[in-house]
């Protein structure tokens, strides 16, 4: 792997282990035992890794998120979905656990955030009305069309923006990976449970037991 890799990679875990605001370009080339001035030869600061890591993550992004929608989608296809959006938020987490204080203090990076925040509304309502016309979704009779599906929309994009937040603020949080993304996962089908047909309800409740388990499981592990 190339020197700069390294740092990238190197940084990330850092990051997402002890919190980007308390690591420096020091603590990255101590952990790499290589020098200051090696790594400043590839990034000129801690700003240029930040950037270069946010390129990454939005890229990765953006690829999940621009993925074309199937005519043969259904619910199970939409868990399936969230599982790798939440694996992508949970891979780049130190960015997601404070993200209101990085993009205030990296303006670049606020500038294109709101293009990814942008799409993940647009997949978001794009796959409820897909789901609606496939005949899984339906709003309930006291509510206006377009209204369910645009707060639905809003809902989501705001669940997975801040969910690393939330976790990491949450106390009685377990922060194992598996957890923090199954959990993730389930709040989002709980928002669009309410409006799934009474045939597909079943899958719903087949996550709740699932999600169960597992937290079931990992307390027992933590024993």
């Amino acid at each position: 792997m190339k020197t700069k890799d390294r740092i990238m990679l190197t940084s990330l875990t850092l990051f997402n282990s002890q919190g980007e605001n308390n690591i420096t370009t020091v603590d990255i080339a101590t952990e790499m035992d290589i020098s200051p001035g090696n790594l400043y030869y590839h990034f000129k600061g801690k700003e240029a890794i930040i950037e270069q890591l946010y390129l990454a993550m939005e890229h990765e992004m953006l690829d999940v998120l621009q993925a074309p929608l199937k005519d043969d989608i259904d619910v199970e296809n939409v868990w399936f979905y969230l599982y790798i959006v939440f694996e992508q938020i949970h891979k780049y987490r130190f960015f997601y656990r404070n993200i209101t204080d990085i993009l205030y203090r990296y303006p670049k990076i606020n500038k294109r955030f709101k293009r990814i925040l942008k799409k993940k509304r647009e997949t978001a309502r794009a796959t409820l009305i897909l789901l609606e016309q496939k005949n899984i979704l339906s709003p309930h009779e006291d509510e206006v069309h377009d209204s369910y599906i645009d707060n639905l929309a809003d809902n989501i994009t705001l669940l997975l923006t801040y969910w690393m937040s939330y976790i990491e603020l949450d106390q009685n949080s377990d922060a194992t990976p598996a957890l923090s993304i199954h959990r993730g996962v389930f709040q989002v089908m709980s928002l669009i449970a309410p409006y799934l047909q009474d045939h597909y309800q079943s899958f719903y409740l087949d996550c709740k037991t699932l999600f169960n388990a597992l937290n079931e499981e990992l307390g027992k592990q933590k024993q």
